[in-house]
């Protein structure tokens, strides 16, 4: 009886309209929005049932994907004027992380391990354009991300419990697949914050994998953190799967100041 019904259907005098409506009751709003220039393709060109029906998928998926990466790239919280990752020469650095180093890393296979990245070196020479290209990249390849400072950390792990903006921050830095945490070391932390910190770390181990840059090297951190002790527990769960590079070289800031505003 269905197919009697489609052999006898005019499908020419069916409105898009009406297919839109349809659609869009199935909540396929991508498709339906892209339905007439779909439907125009399809009559100029020699398109089967079945390839109509993928290329309407298609577009309802892309869709979806594409406002999933908006979303996500909207709580990642990324600094100004993010750059991809592909404007880094690490060419120009003296030594530190190769461009074939560089490849396998936007691989994301440490990600996808719960594996940790060390940046490490002096100011300028580009940790945080590589921690957040690889951020960006992330979040394109369909990983959600969360960036932040560490002085900005510092505060929502410090008022998370009263007041409910960073509250809701540090869920979702817990969910997040990726954690940037930018500039460890730039400046001090009190005893209490140094818990703190090593709570969300231990929190979110083999669950997340989280990118560091730091101006201190890994055995200066213990000066920083105030407890020795402490300190090594916490570098226990960060280098457990994690891959160090130190950045060394001329400032890249000053030599390329135009990727930096």
């Amino acid at each position: 009886m269905n197919r009697e019904i489609l052999r006898n259907m005019d499908t020419n005098h069916i409105p898009v309209q009406r297919l839109m409506a349809l659609l869009e009751t199935f909540a396929l709003k991508h498709a339906s929005k892209m339905l007439p220039d779909l439907l125009e393709t399809a009559d100029h060109e020699t398109v089967t049932n079945r390839q109509f029906l993928l290329s309407i998928l298609e577009t309802e998926v892309k869709g979806r994907n594409e406002r999933r990466r908006k979303r996500n790239y909207s709580a990642a919280h990324f600094p100004p004027n993010i750059r991809p990752l592909e404007e880094f020469n690490p060419d120009e650095l003296e030594s530190g992380i190769t461009e074939a180093q560089l490849i396998r890393l936007k691989e994301l296979s440490w990600l996808d391990t719960c594996g940790n990245l060390v940046f490490a070196g002096p100011p300028g020479l580009g940790k945080t354009m590589v921690a957040a290209g690889l951020g960006l990249h992330a979040i394109n390849s369909g990983y959600t991300v969360c960036f932040e400072k560490m002085v900005n950390l510092v505060k929502i792990l410090d008022s998370a419990e009263t007041e409910r903006t960073a509250g809701f921050r540090l869920r979702n830095l817990r969910k997040a697949q990726l954690i940037i945490v930018d500039e460890i070391g730039y400046t001090p932390i009190t005893r209490s914050q140094a818990n703190r910190f090593f709570t969300f770390i231990s929190d979110t181990y083999e669950t997340s994998s989280i990118i560091f840059t730091t101006n201190k090297e890994i055995i200066d951190w213990a000066e920083m953190m105030g407890d020795p002790v402490l300190t090594t527990a916490l570098l226990d769960r960060i280098l457990h799967r994690a891959r160090c590079y130190s950045f060394q070289g001329e400032s890249y800031r000053l030599k390329h100041p135009t990727l930096f505003t």
